[in-house]
C-alpha cells in the first residue's frame, strides 16, 4: 500500500474545519453534515477530521460555539452606560441577527449553554 507524505503545512485547522462545516450547514443544512462529506469538501481523507474532533457533534458545537462568539456582549461590560433592559433587548437584537444568518443551526443552537449531554 502507498502511503501519502505528511505535508509540510497541514492542511486541516480546527478553524478550517469549523469554517467548512458551517459553509456547509448554511447552504445545505444540518442533514447534509457527515465526516465523509465534509472531508470531501475540505479534499481530505475522513480520518483525517478526527486528529482535530472525536465526532461530527463536537464539530456541529465547534460551529455553534463560532457562531455564539459573534454575538455582540459589549452591552453587559460594566463601562457600558445602558439599562439593563435596553442591554438586555440590544444583546437579543444581536443573537436574532446571528440566528438569522445561520438558519440551520438553530436546533444545535437551542439546545442551550453546554449543549452536549455531558458538558
Amino acid at each position: 500500500m502507498c502511503r501519502m507524505a505528511r505535508p509540510r503545512k497541514p492542511l486541516l485547522s480546527r478553524d478550517r474545519i469549523v469554517a467548512a462545516a458551517g459553509s456547509l450547514i448554511d447552504a445545505e443544512g444540518l442533514e447534509a453534515v457527515s465526516t465523509r462529506r465534509l472531508a470531501a469538501e475540505l479534499g481530505v481523507s475522513g480520518p483525517s477530521l478526527y486528529n482535530h474532533f472525536r465526532t461530527k457533534d463536537e464539530i456541529l458545537e465547534a460551529v455553534a460555539d463560532a457562531v455564539s462568539a459573534r454575538v455582540d456582549l459589549s452591552m453587559f461590560d460594566a463601562s457600558d452606560g445602558r439599562d439593563w433592559r435596553t442591554a438586555l433587548h440590544d444583546w437579543a437584537l444581536s443573537y436574532r441577527a446571528a440566528l438569522a444568518d445561520h438558519p440551520h443551526l438553530v436546533p444545535v443552537l437551542a439546545r442551550g449553554p453546554g449543549r452536549a449531554p455531558g458538558r
